[in-house]
């Protein structure tokens, strides 16, 4: 029987946890290592300068939420003194703005996330869980189209600062990005992984990384301090739990945003009739586009970071009744750059771990490799304003790693990156596997929607009559050439009752499965 199964969006943070898998780690010591290659192999998405949550169920234990996300700053600096801008972020076929510098800058927590994966869940020493990611510094991850992309469409932000652009240019040619299969090296970083081994978190957490960056934001505009990065702490949640048709879904708890919305959503589509609409026809398209407009419209409704309380959800069932009613749906009403990382072992180990920086903020500590985040930047994270954020706060997430018990001892284990899109690529991943009973491979790589405001997204292929029916309540349709990496990467794994281990890799985010033997 293999010995473990990995979902992730690059090569090489796959291989980093499945190496430690094959001399003995468990589905945590997998995860840590491939957080810390991923810094390397997908550095726009993940960094130790950013933050996550990791959804985890130990073996015949209760799941549980580790919580490092991006804190707020428990000062604001002077409002003429911040060093803020926008830059545009180019899809292909739609453009998001992005908000950059030294005051987008939230407290990161992903160095205090990674010691407290290590100290509460995993077996080997830490040393080698980040061997794999410091051999990916000294000789550097070949860069490939999936992750040039991804750099191309953030170039505005590479190229605001040089310490950044040295981060994923040509060695050859330092003023372009690094071309397919160039390797550029990243020594600063494995210095750094040396120095967190040996003197730990507190490195980053009140120590000299600290009054650098403290020093660096009070001269530059930010809003970070000493006190920040030593006061962080990881918290421990109990995941929030849904029951939702034949499966109890574990989601991301409040203070998070995602995982709230997502249940709603869900709530509401245990209304339709899903299970006879086959995948595509247009009651299937119109019963998803249906919930995630309800959905929006509590969201809109909610205070920065507020997740959906009763009267609110009541709100969303009520709107969403009257869309079934309007659409023909009906059935009787019953109750960002982001990376994923899903693992699960033959113990029973299960690991969903989501990773962001924002875009990253054009700043990297000096000397340790490290790109800050610009969560404070994050136009869906922002909420009530920019710089009205609530000081010494979580920052409100979309990110929802999720856990899916299937009640006959099989499990998912999913999750998604995407900025505002995480919600509607999780969404419908559980909705192919619940609902449509899909394969996992299925679930995953089935084309998607998206609902932005009054644009309503789809990936092709899209049937006419499908199409015909969307455009009657949505005019504002938007078929896109193919895939993209704008509707997420959903990379997931499931463990079956016999512990049958499968995996899928979302290749609209370079995701790739290793099977560990």
């Amino acid at each position: 029987m293999p010995r473990a199964i990995v979902a992730a969006g690059h090569p090489d943070t796959a291989a980093a946890a499945a190496a430690v898998l094959a001399t003995g780690g468990n589905a945590f010591d997998g995860v840590v290592a491939a957080f810390a290659a991923a810094c390397i192999a997908e550095p726009v998405l993940a960094s130790l300068g950013g933050g996550g949550f990791l959804h985890a169920r130990p073996a015949g234990a209760a799941p549980l939420v580790l919580d490092f996300f991006a804190q707020t700053p428990q000062r604001k600096a002077p409002a003429a003194d911040l060093h803020f801008h926008p830059v545009q972020a180019d899809f292909g076929d739609a453009t998001q703005e992005f908000h950059i510098g030294r005051a987008a800058m939230a407290t990161p927590g992903a160095v205090a996330g990674l010691f407290a994966i290590h100290a509460d869940l995993c077996r080997l020493p830490l040393a080698d869980l980040l061997a794999p990611a410091r051999q990916l510094a000294h000789r550097g991850v070949a860069m490939n189209a999936v992750q040039r992309g991804i750099a191309r469409i953030v170039a505005p932000i590479l190229r605001a600062d040089p310490a950044t652009f040295a981060l994923f240019a040509s060695p050859a040619q330092p003023d372009r990005l690094a071309a397919l299969g160039e390797r550029v090296p990243w020594p600063d970083f494995a210095t750094a992984l040396d120095a967190l081994v040996a003197a730990g978190p507190a490195l980053l957490h009140g120590g000299p990384w600290a009054e650098r960056l403290a020093a660096d934001c009070a001269a530059g505009g930010g809003h970070l301090g000493i006190a920040d990065l030593a006061d962080y702490r990881v918290a421990e949640r109990r995941p929030l739990t849904l029951d939702y048709r034949d499966a109890r879904l574990h989601l991301n708890p409040p203070p998070a945003v995602g995982g709230p919305l997502l249940a709603l959503t869900l709530e509401l589509l245990a209304a339709a009739p899903l299970a006879d609409s086959g995948f595509g026809r247009p009651r299937h398209r119109l019963a998803l586009a249906a919930a995630m407009a309800a959905t929006s419209e509590v969201r809109a409704a909610l205070a920065p970071g507020e997740p959906p309380d009763a009267a609110h959800q009541a709100a969303g069932r009520q709107g969403f009744a009257a869309r079934l009613a309007a659409l023909g749906v009906t059935g009787p009403l019953c109750r960002r750059g982001t990376t994923q990382i899903s693992i699960a072992d033959r113990d029973g180990n299960l690991a969903s771990l989501t990773l962001s920086n924002g875009e990253g903020t054009a700043y990297v500590l000096p000397g340790t490799g490290i790109i800050m985040n610009n969560m404070l930047g994050e136009a869906d994270l922002a909420g009530g304003g920019f710089h009205q954020w609530p000081e010494d706060s979580r920052v409100g997430s979309m990110m929802s790693p999720t856990l899916v018990d299937h009640g006959d001892g099989g499990w998912t284990v999913t999750g998604s990156s995407g900025s505002n899109r995480i919600r509607s690529a999780i969404l419908q991943v559980l909705v192919n596997r619940i609902d449509l009973h899909l394969p996992l491979a299925e679930s995953v790589a089935a084309p998607r929607l998206h609902l932005e405001g009054d644009v309503l997204s789809l990936e092709p292929p899209v049937a006419a009559d499908t199409r015909a029916a969307l455009a009657a309540h949505w005019p504002r349709l938007q078929v896109w050439r193919g895939q993209n990496v704008f509707f997420g990467g959903a990379h997931s794994v499931s463990i079956d009752a016999d512990g049958g281990l499968h995996g899928a890799g979302d290749a609209r985010r370079g995701g790739v499965v290793r099977l560990v033997a």
